[in-house]
């Protein structure tokens, strides 16, 4: 590379993640302004706890079972927290007022609940996790790339898998847990293509209720979700051809940060840029911690 030239940032693929889906299925217009547009969206400070909580139970596993107690990981909070300060700057400034922002302390204390959950939930000490944010990224038949991230895969001596999700957010309703299940699902077909074997158990551990939502996937149910996968994109590149990505309102409006930009809402979406050669299908830390 010549002196001064940037590094160019190889192009990828395009793909389809659990988030990215789940867009589409609930706005097509969402998709277009999250993986097209790539507009920008501010988090809520609940939205960045979720994430540090990642943080700390990927970093518990680092050491060793012996030492993986609850006060250990609430220690981890404060580096957790600092490291993603150094990351993410701009984003931790539109949500505190710098490391002297009074609210700052007790905001980092509202982890605590979350840990301690954890702990009630599973014994760390017991358990040792085969990965950990692991990427997972397989070809369908159709083409079709699948990419995202698995907060947790347990492999058993006996070579059953479980894969184990974190939620900061509450527990679903029973109407809605086929949402929650979508991402779940995501994970056991990819896992599936690339290992040969459907995971024994999908679990979703829902921190803030100190609940969890295990299921048992079959081929036969995977099979059929991968259709449901390939309708999707296909329904993504028609129109990602034409640029008609309709609003779909619903009463999820009221938490969308595109809200101001969509005719539904008498808003002016910004000119169509045409479908990209590298649609981000890549979930931010936010969107896996729920």
């Amino acid at each position: 590379m010549a002196g001064g030239d940037s590094p160019v940032r190889p192009r990828r693929r395009p793909a389809l993640s659990p988030s990215r889906a789940g867009d589409f299925k609930q706005c097509p217009l969402l998709y277009r302004f999250r993986a097209i547009d790539r507009l920008p969206e501010r988090p809520s400070r609940a939205q960045i706890r979720g994430t540090l909580v990642h943080v700390v139970l990927e970093r518990l596993y680092d050491l060793p079972a012996a030492q993986r107690s609850l006060p250990v990981a609430q220690e981890l909070v404060g580096p957790a927290w600092e490291e993603l300060c150094v990351q993410e700057p701009e984003l931790v400034n539109q949500l505190f007022e710098g490391p002297e922002d009074p609210e700052l302390p007790s905001w980092l204390a509202s982890t605590g609940p979350l840990l301690e959950a954890y702990f009630q939930l599973e014994d760390p000490r017991t358990l040792e996790p085969e990965a950990r944010e692991l990427l997972v990224e397989t070809e369908l038949e159709s083409g079709l790339l699948l990419r995202g991230y698995i907060d947790r895969l347990d492999v058993a001596p006996t070579g059953q898998m479980r894969v184990v999700d974190y939620k900061t957010g509450p527990a679903p309703r029973p109407v809605a847990e086929a949402r929650a299940l979508f991402q779940m699902k995501f994970y056991a077909l990819a896992l599936l293509h690339l290992r040969g074997v459907v995971p024994a158990q999908l679990r979703l551990m829902y921190l803030a209720d100190t609940e969890w939502l295990t299921y048992e996937p079959d081929e036969v149910e995977l099979r059929r979700f991968e259709r449901t996968l390939d309708a999707i994109w296909e329904a993504i590149l028609i129109a990602g051809e034409s640029g008609d990505f309709r609003p779909n309102p619903s009463r999820l409006c009221e938490w969308c940060s595109h809200k101001p930009l969509c005719p539904a809402w008498d808003g002016t979406p910004p000119a169509y840029p045409g479908w990209p050669t590298d649609v981000s299908a890549d979930e931010t830390p936010m969107e896996r911690a729920g």
